[in-house]
């Protein structure tokens, strides 16, 4: 085993694992990191979507020996302390998810997109999204709550809530 250096969420942490062990692994199994999920395994569903140094990343597929004194943040790095993230609170106040086990996939990448163009359009939001699947299909919610974690980040107000039984389409 090797030890390698990443900076987890902000923290530095060191990993001393195998050489070939993916990140997924390493955040759920070593570092408790458990919001991650695996879905595929061939970097195809998104569900297992972290951010390395700020770039939307499969980590089923991503070896920490790769990724050795880069940044990495989780879902779990989105909230600042008991404050949930703009996408997140979204994601609550607009009902997305219903099984759930896509979502912190679909945030991740969401708040990348939100950090590179804070005004998606539809398209933008679909191009970012892409290879993000849902099976229950909430991706008409899933686009609304962007648009509404986007209309906070440019209005510095949090966004109107929306009841989860409204018609999100």
């Amino acid at each position: 085993m090797t030890r390698y250096q990443l900076k987890v969420n902000g923290e530095n942490r060191e990993l001393d694992v195998d050489s070939q062990m993916p990140l997924l692994w390493a955040l759920r199994d070593v570092l408790g990191l458990v919001g991650t999920k695996y879905g595929c395994g061939i970097a195809q569903c998104g569900a297992c979507t972290v951010h390395v140094n700020g770039t939307p990343t499969r980590s089923c597929l991503v070896r920490v020996s790769d990724i050795s004194g880069q940044s990495v943040r989780t879902i779990e790095g989105l909230a600042q302390g008991t404050d949930l993230h703009p996408l997140q609170q979204a994601w609550i106040d607009l009902g997305v998810p219903q099984c759930g086990y896509c979502q912190a996939g679909q945030i991740m990448s969401a708040a990348a997109l939100l950090e590179e163009k804070p005004t998606p359009t539809d398209a933008d939001i679909d191009a970012a999204m892409a290879g993000n699947y849902c099976r229950c299909g909430t991706y008409n919610r899933i686009r609304k709550a962007i648009h509404s974690a986007a209309t906070y980040f440019n209005a510095a107000t949090p966004p109107s809530s929306v009841s989860p039984k409204e018609d999100v389409a």
